[in-house]
């Protein structure tokens, strides 16, 4: 059997999707899976032992659907289910396939009318839901998150003063009303006693050097230092993760971290929360909320109140007793 996995981004939902090829492998541990994804993730999937081949998009959708269609699959496996993915069903259109429910009116009625009818279901069950058919199961361990070795963060590449355990904080997100405004994260790390190590990408580096300025001994900055497979060995090596709603949560989940998740213009209920971990979710229950299923690069209604009203004081709370339960 060979089987084509569809995901195009991110990196969130990519990780998302790794139980999905696991279980896949176990229940066929003959077939040939191949994943279909745009090429700036191959960090997330060539190291993925359960993968066989990552293909990548092309700039013409003709050249990528004339590479799928010389691979001769036996079933195809949509877990973006959009209209591109639907393009590339129809082309191959003689190969079964089964298509994620994405419940976009649920999220819709939610997003515009605070209605919620979504499932109490994690969109990784959702997930493996669409190869049910097909007789795959969860085994329950949750996320794969694999580093190869040449990617593992020597313990000379951080101050010796975070050797010996750090917390990490993602200060990064897609967009900026998933973000804990400046005033906050400086307010965050002035009150929290341990080493911190600031997560991000390179455009998070202007905040993190105004972090780190605050406490240089305290608080390093790893934004745009590291690259993606490099910033997972740090969330791995990190006694406790703060985020924002942001894929290093998701891949923090992964290494089964202890999660202090943040919520702003997003909601857990979308089922996108830490998933097979342990976590404590951090959110302003307001009217306003969710206003977008993905994000804003600023509040619509000009306040930012569900980030702006988060509990510093109990977020630092939620710290110092899970450090003190791990010491235990």
């Amino acid at each position: 059997m060979k089987i084509l996995i569809i995901r195009f981004s991110s990196i969130g939902d990519i990780v998302l999707t790794t139980p999905v090829i696991r279980c896949i492998r176990k229940k066929f541990p003959a077939a040939i899976i191949h994943f279909l994804t745009k090429k700036n993730f191959a960090e997330i999937l060539e190291p993925n032992p359960y993968l066989d081949k990552i293909i990548y998009l092309r700039k013409s959708s003709s050249s990528t659907i004339e590479e799928l269609k010389n691979e001769n699959y036996h079933q195809i496996i949509d877990l973006h289910n959009n209209v591109r993915t639907l393009n590339i069903k129809n082309e191959l259109s003689d190969v079964p396939s089964f298509s994620f429910n994405k419940l976009n009116i649920q999220k819709w009625l939610l997003t515009n009318f605070k209605i919620n009818i979504m499932p109490d279901v994690h969109i990784v069950d959702r997930y493996l839901e669409t190869v049910r058919l097909l007789g795959v199961t969860n085994d329950g361990l949750g996320l794969d998150y694999f580093i190869p070795e040449k990617d593992i963060v020597k313990e000379t590449d951080i101050p010796t003063t975070h050797m010996h355990g750090y917390i990490g904080l993602v200060i990064g997100a897609a967009h900026k009303t998933k973000k804990l405004p400046l005033h906050q994260l400086i307010d965050l790390c002035g009150k929290i006693a341990h080493p911190i190590i600031i997560m991000g990408g390179k455009e998070d580096e202007e905040v993190a050097i105004q972090l780190v300025a605050t406490d240089p001994i305290k608080i390093y900055n790893a934004c745009g230092k590291f690259n993606l497979n490099e910033s997972a060995d740090l969330v791995r090596k990190a006694r406790l993760i703060i985020t924002n709603d942001t894929g290093l949560m998701h891949i923090a989940s992964a290494f089964k971290k202890t999660i202090i998740s943040i919520w702003g213009n997003t909601v857990p209920q979308f089922g996108m929360y830490p998933y097979k971990t342990t976590y404590h979710v951090e959110e302003v229950k307001l009217w306003c909320r969710p206003c977008s299923k993905i994000g804003f690069s600023h509040c619509p209604l000009g306040h930012f109140k569900c980030m702006r009203k988060i509990s510093i004081d109990h977020i630092v709370q939620n710290v110092h007793q899970i450090l003190n339960i791990n010491k235990q």
